[in-house]
């Protein structure tokens, strides 16, 4: 879940001038990434080799 402070600190972040377009983009990439990193610290991710295996098994 992402916080009003990361929100804000997103919003301070963006020039004065931006898109709806341009603040959304960056609100879902904020959420994707606090989305993984709460995956990550729950230990649901994949390791470099499981991922790699995976990607071997769509290839073929």
């Amino acid at each position: 879940m992402i916080t009003k402070e990361k929100l804000l600190e997103t919003l301070k972040s963006m020039p004065d001038k931006f898109s709806v377009d341009d603040l959304m983009e960056r609100v879902l990439l904020l959420q994707k990434i606090e989305i993984g990193m709460e995956q990550s610290e729950k230990g649901e991710g994949y390791s470099a080799e499981e991922a790699k295996k995976m990607i071997n098994e769509w290839l073929k």
